[in-house]
């Protein structure tokens, strides 16, 4: 048999989404709980995330939280450092860093994140579904169950199942909510009365039944239509990525499993397991799809029949199609070369960035709609407001000094002395004041030394408007 012949044949399938019928209404996935290597790996890596996800938002570095997203105040703190609107091109090239990783990560591993890191797949499969199992019982008896009558025993454990499942979403909407406004603050809203926190109290409930309803009733949807990383998938992947992946050349032709038969067939028996396991409902002998998550279900599935009719194991395993089709080992294409240069020079670009952050960042001008102002003892003054954002957890007392060689200047503050506290912003005025013979253009430039004690923190460039000299 010819290798085109072996490799897919007939592309009728991506025509159609496995979780739609004919008449396109929805198919409900009732997937057979997987048993196998690849799933207690899964256990225990989701075991260990959903640990750090809970526990993260009560973690605290001298009182400040480890991770905070608080979209509402634009602050966020990553590993106990924080990141302010002024620190944005920062953030914004952690981002595109973070992208390119990615964009990286699945040209060569597929879309593995998702079987195995994705907070949707790990919640799915490891929390609701196997309270699924335990509540209505396998596959099979959740068929019979949903399709049966409304007995006394079908109403009560749909409704154990749906109040556990609201429970669990409930939970969840806080633990999201302490990321966004921190722990304290979710504490606040949780004990005071909700009158005092009424716009909270409606977050948490909305963000209660967006997950109710994602884990509930959109299910393996999300990963199908909604997340865009599964379109990404169909232009990252190319025939040497690595994917879950059945192998035709050793499957095909395909044919039930005879005891004491001398087997003229391929290795793959026909048991459909692999399809039964799949909780987005695809066959994976019809080759790398769209809705195929790398959950690896189908790989324990297919094991445990190989190990059953005397096989051998991998007809369906991490493989490339090049590894597949050609015997083909791993090589590194020129496109993941590439991608990996850019995500070199990206993170040395992070690593510069956040050594030269800076403590302050501070913002100096000239207050609009004044001149200069003619002072005794012939000099001049001009009045500026600053504004200083303290990045730093501790109160920093300012003073500002004229860094210009040769230019005998004062600096007046106006109102109390310049204090700013840890991680606020704090707004003054105060007037440069320099003799006039030190004025001899309409516009002299001035760098302004922001100072803690000894202790130099930045320079700003600001211009100084006085009269023209004869």
């Amino acid at each position: 048999m010819a290798q085109e012949d072996v490799l897919y044949d007939d592309d009728d399938f991506r025509n159609h989404l496995a979780t739609v019928d004919e008449k396109g209404k929805r198919k409900w996935i009732y997937a057979q709980e997987p048993s196998g290597r690849y799933f207690n790996y899964r256990t225990l890596l989701s075991i260990v995330y959903l640990i750090i996800f809970f526990a993260l938002p009560f973690i605290k570095v001298n009182g400040h939280p480890l991770f905070l997203f608080n979209i509402l105040d634009r602050k966020f703190t990553l590993f106990g450092v924080t990141f302010w609107p002024q620190d944005f091109f920062i953030f914004g090239l952690g981002m595109i860093t973070f992208l390119v990783f990615i964009v990286l990560f699945t040209a060569i591993f597929g879309r593995v994140f998702c079987g195995w890191a994705c907070p949707q797949t790990i919640f799915m499969e490891m929390v609701f579904r196997k309270i699924e199992y335990w509540i209505e019982g396998n596959n099979n008896q959740q068929r019979v169950l949903n399709n049966g009558p409304w007995t006394n025993t079908k109403i009560f454990k749909k409704s154990l199942k749906h109040f556990i499942f609201l429970a669990i979403s409930f939970l969840i909407a806080n633990t999201f909510l302490a990321y966004v406004i921190g722990v304290d603050e979710l504490l606040k809203i949780i004990g005071e009365p909700i009158g005092q926190h009424f716009t909270g109290f409606i977050a948490l409930l909305i963000f209660t039944f967006v997950f109710y309803g994602v884990f509930s009733y959109m299910r393996e949807q999300v990963c199908i239509a909604i997340c865009p990383y599964g379109r990404l998938q169909g232009v990252l992947l190319d025939k040497d990525s690595i994917v879950v992946a059945y192998d035709r050349i050793r499957g095909e032709k395909r044919g039930k499993f005879r005891k004491n038969e001398a087997r003229t067939l391929g290795d793959c028996i026909d048991c459909y397991q692999c399809v039964k396991v799949c909780p987005t409902g695809i066959d994976i002998r019809n080759g790398t799809q769209l809705e195929c998550v790398n959950c690896t279900a189908c790989i324990d599935a297919c094991d445990n029949i190989m190990d059953k009719v005397g096989l051998p194991r991998g007809l369906i395993r991490f493989a490339s199609e090049n590894n597949i089709a050609n015997k083909e080992k791993f090589r590194l294409t020129p496109r993941i070369k590439a991608y990996s240069a850019v995500l070199v020079l990206l993170v040395g670009a992070m690593v510069a960035m956040l050594a030269t952050r800076k403590d302050l960042s501070t913002t100096i001008t000239r207050v609009g709609g004044m001149l200069y102002q003619k002072q005794p003892n012939n000099r001049v003054s001009n009045l500026y407001n600053i504004k200083i954002l303290n990045k730093t957890r501790h109160q920093l007392p300012i003073q500002l000094k004229i860094e210009n060689d040769g230019i005998n200047a004062e600096i007046k503050m106006v109102g109390k002395s310049l204090v700013v506290k840890a991680e606020e912003t704090e707004n003054s005025t105060f007037f440069i004041i320099l003799p006039q013979s030190a004025i001899n253009k309409r516009k002299t430039s001035l760098r302004v030394g922001i100072y803690n004690g000894n202790k130099k923190l930045e320079t700003i460039n600001t211009s100084f408007l006085g009269p023209l000299t004869d």
